[in-house]
C-alpha cells in the first residue's frame, strides 16, 4: 500500500499499480476488521475509555470529513484536464465539435435529433440545447463520441 500510494503521490504509478493499489486496499480493510474483532476488548477499551483513543478518533474523523472537502484545484489552471475538455466540448458550436467526432455536422445534428437532442443548427453548443439536463448531456456525448 506504501509503495503504491507513494508512487500514485509522484504520479510515477503505470500499468496496473492503481488497480493493485485499490484491491489491496480492501485487503488491508478486511484485514483491520478481522484484527479488531479478534481484538474486540482491548480495541474498545483502548478507543472508548482512554482519552487518547477518543483523541485519535476525533482526529480521525475530522480528516476523513476533511477530505471532503476542496479548497482547491490541486494547482492545476482552471480544472482537471478531463473536465476542461468536457467545458470547451460543451461550450463550442456543433459545427467545431463535428469534426472530433468524425461525423458531417449535418449527420450529427441527425443523430442528436434522433437521439431526442433537440438541435437547431450548426451554431448551437451542447451547453444551450441541454440547458443542465445531465442526462440529456450523457445522450449528446454518446451520440457524438460513441462507438460506431
Amino acid at each position: 500500500m506504501a509503495v503504491t500510494g507513494i508512487l500514485m503521490f509522484f504520479h510515477l504509478d503505470s500499468g496496473l499499480n492503481k488497480t493493485a493499489h485499490e484491491w489491496l486496499g480492501w485487503l488491508m480493510v478486511a484485514g483491520v476488521a478481522a484484527h479488531a474483532v479478534a481484538n474486540w476488548n482491548a480495541f474498545k477499551r483502548h478507543f472508548l475509555v482512554g482519552r487518547m483513543g477518543q483523541r485519535i478518533l476525533a482526529v480521525s474523523a475530522l480528516v476523513i470529513a476533511g477530505s471532503f472537502l476542496s479548497f482547491s484545484n490541486g494547482g492545476r489552471e482552471g480544472g482537471a484536464p478531463p473536465a476542461l475538455a468536457l467545458k470547451a466540448v460543451m461550450k463550442a458550436p456543433l459545427s467545431s465539435v463535428a469534426p472530433l467526432s468524425g461525423k458531417p455536422v449535418d449527420q450529427l445534428i441527425g443523430e442528436l435529433r434522433s437521439a431526442g437532442v433537440q438541435v437547431a443548427g450548426p451554431d448551437s453548443t451542447l451547453d444551450g440545447v441541454v440547458a443542465g439536463n445531465r442526462a440529456l448531456q450523457g445522450k449528446a456525448l454518446k451520440v457524438i463520441f460513441g462507438a460506431r
